[in-house]
Formats: structure tokens, C-alpha cells, sequence
């Protein structure tokens, strides 16, 4: 009698954005069963003097990403209004123009305000930079922390929407901490490929 051979689940993968005019923050991670992994993420730096100049740098930088490494959706964090009214307007546009990317790409967008993302990842709302940084490390089983900071972000908002909605249907990114309310996510491998 023939064994049948093991059926390996699906992978999906979600693109996180960390969106900004100057440096934005991406990463790509692949979840195949409760099982996350990093499969590539970079920061875009663009060098336009005016703001539609870099906009319209982002909007192509981020147009190649989709195309390279073909998410199924895309996560993005929703911009936080603090006090100055200038740089909020401003991540806003680049917001959009990451919104407009997954749009133009048919790819839907999910979105997760800062204290959602830290709650999700460490299981603290108030979680500092360095304590979301050091999970994202821990949960894709890399040896450091990413760098620069906006590509840590964006691990962090993938991870987020793979928690809140599960990476696809019937198919939750879990763990006995997630169960727990909890940080999210299981150790992942090593990245296949990363470019930073």
C-alpha cells in the first residue's frame, strides 16, 4: 500500500509598510502554518528636494516591491497625529501613496494604529521601540535586530495583521502566547533573503 505523500499547507505572504517621505520601512514575510518567516525587507531612502519629487520616488520604489515579491495583501500603520501638525500631513501623504500601490496592484490594505501594533507584537500598548524590535527579532528567529528602525516597524505591521486576522482562512498565526493575549506569532527560520 502506497503512503501518501504529506501535503505541505500554503504559504501566504503579507508586505508590511512603515510609511515616510524621506525613509520607509518594508518587509516581506512568508507564514506557512503557524510558522512565520522573513523572506526580505529594506528600507527606501529617497533623495528628491521637494516632497511630490519624493513621493513620486516612494510610488516607484514600492511599485517594484510588489512586483518582486508579489504579496497577498499589505499591511500599513495608520499615522499618529502628535503635535506637530506638519510631519503628520506629510506621512499622511506618504501613507497614501503606499495605499495607492496596493490599490493599483488590486492587493488589499489593512491597517493598525501604533498601539494595536505593539500589542500585538510584545502584548503591551505602551511597549517602547526597543521592546518591539527585540520580539520582531525573537518571533522571524533572526540574530539581530533589523535596522533601520522603519524596517522593523514594517516587520511589525506584517506580523500585526498576521495575528489580528490570521495569515488565511482556517489557517491562524499562533502560539501559546497568542492564546494567552499575547505577543504574536511562533520562531520563525532564518530569512531566505534579505535586502537591507
Amino acid at each position: 500500500m502506497a503512503v501518501p505523500e504529506p501535503v505541505s499547507k500554503p504559504v501566504f505572504r503579507v508586505l508590511g509598510i512603515d510609511p515616510g517621505t524621506r525613509v520607509a520601512g518594508w518587509g516581506v514575510i512568508d507564514v506557512r502554518g503557524s510558522k512565520a518567516s522573513l523572506v526580505s525587507a529594506a528600507a527606501i531612502r529617497t533623495r528628491a528636494d521637494s516632497v511630490p519629487g519624493r513621493l513620486a520616488e516612494l510610488h516607484a520604489a514600492l511599485v517594484a516591491v510588489v512586483a518582486e515579491w508579489k504579496p497577498a495583501c499589505v499591511a500599513i500603520e495608520t499615522p499618529y497625529f502628535g503635535r506637530n501638525a506638519n510631519s503628520a500631513l506629510v506621512v499622511g501623504m506618504a501613507r497614501g501613496i503606499a495605499v495607492l500601490t496596493a490599490a493599483e496592484a488590486g492587493l488589499p490594505v489593512h491597517e493598525y494604529p501604533p498601539a494595536t501594533i505593539k500589542k500585538a507584537v510584545v502584548g503591551r500598548g505602551g511597549a517602547s521601540k526597543e521592546q518591539v524590535g527585540a520580539m520582531v527579532r525573537v518571533i522571524l528567529g533572526l540574530r539581530e535586530v533589523p535596522k533601520p528602525a522603519d524596517v522593523t516597524d514594517a516587520l511589525a505591521i506584517a506580523l500585526t495583521h498576521i495575528h489580528r486576522a490570521g495569515a488565511h482562512p482556517g489557517s491562524p498565526v499562533t502560539s501559546p502566547a497568542t492564546r494567552r493575549g499575547g505577543p504574536v506569532g511562533r520562531r520563525g527560520g532564518s530569512p531566505s533573503r534579505s535586502r537591507s
